[in-house]
């Protein structure tokens, strides 16, 4: 019983004061017409030419701490696309490095190019899609980030891994000009990895190009090796101008490097060739050295 009259009370004096105040000077009476309306939602959207400090290829707007990229970070955003039609339709994000995503990372190899100036696999450069966070994808984003990055001389030149090392400066047309980052002439080290060197100095390999492997699974694109031989010695034969024939694999040698598997999830299907002189060092480049430079041996 108690209970119930503290409420009817409390009731009581509220109905009280209400009664007793009126419509306080200055207002209407409507407690309603004054709000301002609630703003429209606005997607997030990163921008071309952003560098960031995280890594991770998904677009998070948590994550999204862009620097200037004269500051030291991990990836540049050097493009940025829309999923569109049955892609777009989908209830979540295609996942990073599905098959769902091999249109976008299409899109960003060739956008690569372009703004780099070149073949970005000619240098020590690796490229990702960053899709649209799952909540960003319910609230209607589409769009994907594409980003550049270095990779380390050692494991990540030789395919070994996909991280992307600290760097400062933007990639905007890096192989418009001379760069460390070309991949050049090379020497082996007691772990079989390929240092770059000089051609100057003494060399036994010489990067040469890139062929386009099938779409197939990391698996059975690498366990042939006399076929991705194969495909390397005309890449070789282009670069040094001589035959494409039956005498080519008498005038060379070569090695490889597939894309890492990460790399490989995302798309990439890139193998770099390098040149072999089977044991004779060289102090030249063989770039266009015909036949004088490529003998038959």
């Amino acid at each position: 019983m108690r209970r119930w009259l503290g409420v009817t009370a409390s009731a009581a004096l509220v109905a009280a004061a209400v009664s007793g105040c009126g419509t306080p000077a200055g207002t209407d009476g409507d407690l309603t017409d004054d709000w301002r309306p609630v703003a429209e939602a606005r997607q997030f959207t990163p921008q071309a030419g952003e560098c960031h400090v995280v890594a991770e290829p998904t677009a998070y707007l948590t994550s999204h701490q862009p620097v200037d990229c004269a500051k030291a970070h991990l990836v540049e955003t050097f493009h940025i696309g829309t999923f569109t039609g049955d892609l777009a339709a989908r209830p979540v994000p295609p996942r990073v490095g599905s098959a769902a995503m091999r249109s976008a990372f299409a899109e960003c190899d060739a956008k690569a190019k372009e703004y780099v100036g070149g073949e970005w696999r000619d240098a020590r450069l690796s490229v990702q899609v960053a899709p649209t966070s799952p909540a960003g994808w319910t609230g209607g984003s589409r769009w994907y980030r594409c980003d550049l990055f270095e990779l380390d001389p050692v494991s990540g030149a030789n395919g070994d891994n996909d991280r992307p090392v600290n760097r400062a400066g933007s990639l905007r047309g890096v192989l418009k000009a001379a760069t460390p980052l070309r991949y050049g002439c090379a020497e082996e080290d007691d772990w079989s990895n390929l240092l770059a060197v000089p051609c100057t100095k003494f060399h036994r390999f010489e990067y040469v190009g890139v062929w386009t492997a099938p779409d197939v699974s990391y698996d059975d694109a690498t366990k042939d090796e006399d076929a991705v031989h194969a495909k390397c010695r005309p890449v070789i034969a282009r670069y040094a101008k001589v035959p494409v024939d039956g005498m080519l694999r008498y005038r060379t040698g070569s090695t490889y490097r597939f894309p890492s598997e990460q790399a490989w999830a995302r798309g990439d299907r890139g193998v770099r060739c390098w040149y072999w002189s089977s044991g004779k060092k060289l102090t030249r480049s063989i770039a266009g050295g015909g036949t004088k430079v490529l003998p038959i041996n």
